[in-house]
């Protein structure tokens, strides 16, 4: 089996985001979906999410796309990586809060894949109507 890891806010699930699940989910066999603690959002976005850390999640499991959706660790932001043992990580096309600590930390040669937006202009969390 092989497995994939994502990791994200993914505030008000939107078409964007069902994009980015649906190709990471391509990579492999099972995916697994880290959402970022309310707390971490406020560290790197200076904002709490519009929605709570348990609503996103639900959220995600809910789109049926996810094999598994796990709350980021509060204390160590790799320590899921570690856990999972993920043979792909797949990284938002926007996505920079913690990837250079994550690339630190895994082996030489180890698949990290950047997948492309869906129509970024229009579906980004940040870009949608309060």
């Amino acid at each position: 089996m092989k497995k994939v890891m994502v990791f994200g806010t993914f505030d008000r699930l939107h078409p964007g985001h069902i994009f980015f699940l649906r190709e990471a989910k391509k990579l492999g066999d099972y995916l697994v979906v880290v959402v970022a603690r309310d707390v971490t959002v406020k560290q790197v976005k200076g904002h709490l999410p519009r929605q709570s850390e348990e609503d996103r999640a639900a959220h995600l499991r809910n789109a049926g796309i996810p094999d598994e959706v796990l709350l980021g660790s509060l204390t160590d932001k790799y320590a899921l990586v570690r856990q999972e043992r993920p043979q792909v990580i797949a990284l938002g096309y926007d996505q920079e809060a913690f990837v250079a600590g994550l690339l630190t930390i895994l082996p030489d040669n180890f698949p990290v894949v950047r997948l492309p937006a869906f129509e970024p202009e229009k579906f980004k969390s940040s870009r949608l109507p309060s």
